[in-house]
């Protein structure tokens, strides 16, 4: 793997833009202050080279040319491990390996062999697993079976799951992600086989722009607040939030008395604005940021999808 870029700082996020198999991805390592690395480090790694789904926020959708191995994910993985870590021992007690930068996880089977093979391949007592995902209605078998890996591998709350469906209208929410995904009720059904005791509610992301539909109410029809916490995350600045002229409906100003926040605790839903740092899109490591745009000449835009592309998105 050959790395073209580094940004940002040590002591807060650094987002890495590298070559792998001919192709770009980028990944970042980040703490969250005043947390400090010792407490918890939080990895988050590419999945696939750009994505095929388009969500209307999200850069990473400007091109699709396949899947990244398992090799090619735990390259990025040992990248961000070896300078601390060389021996493969990490020692804090919250280590996250986040499957949430370029590409929708569950569109890469490469990421059940790589989650089956991490607790052997570390020595991390912290391990916990990551997974977003907006539910395409291709993710069916892949997310059974992580079931069956979440049971064997990450027991006890040692595995975090996060539905990102940003929207209680179903016009709207197709707006933001494009193609076939699955309803809240088919997301539910699947809730109910995955939340065991001592699990971690599943999370239920909102990303909130200021024209957003987002109705409490609905969410309590489905989702019982026993085994689902809900996220609300500001719209991060990426290019195509400033090309589709989006607004977050969470700013600086407004994040102390959210009402959107105080609707869902009324319900009885644990809930939380997940602003990071707002340091963190001058470096472009939030979430959606897609850096590669920016190394000229390396990205080329690909609009027609081959057939294997479009059965991914169906």
């Amino acid at each position: 793997m050959e790395i073209l870029g580094k940004y940002g700082k040590e002591e807060l996020a650094i987002l890495y833009i590298a070559r792998y198999d001919g192709k770009i991805i980028e990944f970042v390592e980040s703490v969250q202050p005043p947390v400090t690395r010792e407490q918890k480090w939080v990895l988050i790694l590419s999945t696939l080279y750009g994505c095929p789904l388009g969500c209307l926020m999200c850069d990473a959708g400007e091109y699709f040319f396949g899947r990244i191995s398992k090799e090619g994910m735990l390259a990025q993985i040992d990248h961000m491990i070896s300078p601390r870590f060389p021996d493969k021992k990490i020692t804090m007690s919250k280590f996250k390996i986040q499957f949430a930068r370029m590409g929708e996880p569950t569109l890469n089977e490469h990421v059940l062999e790589l989650l089956r093979e991490l607790p052997k391949i570390y020595d991390a007592p912290g391990l916990m697993p990551c997974m977003s995902t907006v539910a395409p209605n291709s993710s069916k078998k892949f997310l059974n079976d992580l079931i069956l890996i979440k049971n064997d591998f990450y027991p006890k709350g040692q595995f975090q799951l996060q539905f990102s469906i940003h929207s209680t209208d179903p016009d709207f929410r197709h707006k933001w992600i494009p193609g076939k995904i699955w309803s809240f009720q088919e997301i539910a059904e699947f809730g109910n086989k995955w939340y065991q005791p001592g699990d971690r509610k599943i999370t239920l992301n909102f990303a909130v722009a200021s024209d957003s539909i987002i109705e409490p109410k609905i969410i309590a029809e489905f989702f019982d607040p026993k085994k689902y916490f809900i996220k609300l995350t500001p719209l991060n600045p990426t290019s195509n939030v400033l090309k589709h002229k989006l607004n977050s409906g969470i700013t600086k100003e407004n994040m102390k008395d959210f009402i959107l926040k105080r609707e869902f605790e009324e319900l009885g839903y644990e809930t939380m604005i997940s602003i990071g740092n707002w340091e963190e899109n001058e470096i472009g490591s939030n979430c959606g940021q897609f850096a590669t745009h920016f190394i000229e000449g390396d990205v080329k835009i690909k609009k027609d999808y081959t057939c294997e592309d479009y059965n991914l998105l169906n």
